[in-house]
Formats: C-alpha cells, structure tokens, sequence
C-alpha cells in the first residue's frame, strides 16, 4: 500500500473509531494517580525541605510551591516523585552515579 494510501485509511480508522466503531482502534496509556501528596512523601523521608530539595535535584521554590498547592509537579518531576515515593533507595543509588 502506498504511503498516502496508508495514511488515508489511518485516519478513516481514526474517523470510525471516534464515532464509537472499536474494531481497528486501540488506546493505551498510563495512569498516574492524583493528587501527589509532595509533604507526605517528603516527611516520610524524614527530611527538611531544604534537604530533600537538595537530596533529590528540585529547587527550593519549587517543592514549597508543591507542598502549599500552589502548583502541582508535572511530568518527569511527578514520575520522579512517585519513584521517590515506592522505593527512595533506587533514586539514591543513581543520582549519586549520575553527578
């Protein structure tokens, strides 16, 4: 099939799937779970803030904003976090490898 015979029917497909016809479609995705409680998983360390901001590579500023809601971690920062979070030893035994 052509190039553009093979886009055409992408996107045919792409057309009946968003009409509900699941046949030629399929999703995937990861679910990350909300909200990120940042102050929890940071006390659970047993650090400062300072500490852990500097443990872990996040700027001062920034893990205050998290803990007082005024933002919320997104994107490599979340995933960092939950990895924190699951098992602290890991992100310990690289970042120190990493530098």
């Amino acid at each position: 099939m052509a190039r553009k015979s093979k886009i055409i029917a992408g996107l045919k497909d792409a057309v009946r799937y968003s009409r509900g016809d699941l046949a030629r479609g399929r999703v995937s995705g990861v679910q990350v779970p909300t909200p990120l409680n940042v102050q929890a998983i940071r006390q659970r360390q047993g650090l400062t803030q300072k500490a852990f901001a500097a443990k872990y590579g996040f700027s001062l500023s920034t893990l205050k904003n998290w803990e007082q809601g005024h933002r919320a971690p997104t994107g490599p920062s979340r995933v960092l976090l939950l990895v924190i979070e699951a098992n602290p030893k890991a992100v310990e035994d690289v970042l120190p490898k990493a530098a």
